[in-house]
């Protein structure tokens, strides 16, 4: 899959930020039909990051939501800046 058509937004909420600022994670809405594999790749490949780790889940509206834990030499704030989310 082609990594825009992957990651579709990030998300901006209150737990978001706690986990930018605190876990070192990201959360993004992503293609309900991508895989933890193909989402590693792109946020790697949009972002120039390496994850750690990956969790996903389905919301109630039927969307796709992976949290993005990002390895200690990539700082989560730093990218959320970049993003325009801070």
């Amino acid at each position: 899959m082609n990594p825009h058509d992957v990651v579709l937004y990030p998300m901006m909420t209150e737990r978001s930020i706690y986990m930018i600022e605190n876990e070192n994670k990201l959360v993004f809405i992503v293609n309900h039909k991508a895989n933890k594999n193909d989402i590693s790749k792109a946020v790697e490949t949009l972002y120039g990051v390496e994850v750690e780790s990956i969790n996903t889940l389905i919301t109630r509206k039927t969307q796709k939501k992976a949290f993005v834990k990002l390895k200690e030499a990539y700082n989560a704030s730093d990218l959320a800046i970049r993003l325009g989310l801070l």
